[in-house]
């Protein structure tokens, strides 16, 4: 069983404050935790691939498409007071 140092120590790094109380009902959870995890390490995994996820995860992604039309985009640019080559022209925020 976790001791009642080990518990104040935990609680101290989580900046935690704990009453007497408070202090052994930590004491028995944390001591049942650990005796779980001693229980899982007997587990043989060996034929088991390791995972980094529980289901199967995959980045799902939009084709990377224009939402205007080129009419309207064309018609925005001619309405900008300075443009350049088809795009707006803005000043620089950056200095030199």
């Amino acid at each position: 069983m976790i001791s009642k140092e080990e518990v104040k120590h935990i609680a101290k790094l989580a900046r935690l404050g704990l009453s007497e109380k408070e202090i052994e009902k930590m004491r028995e959870e944390l001591s049942k935790i650990l005796d779980y995890i001693e229980k899982l390490k007997e587990v043989d995994v060996s034929k088991v691939e390791p995972t980094s996820h529980s289901i199967k995860v995959e980045n799902v992604m939009r084709a990377d498409e224009s939402l205007k039309s080129k009419v309207q985009n064309s018609k925005l640019v001619e309405m900008a007071p300075d443009t350049k080559d088809g795009f707006v022209k803005v000043k620089s925020i950056l200095g030199r």
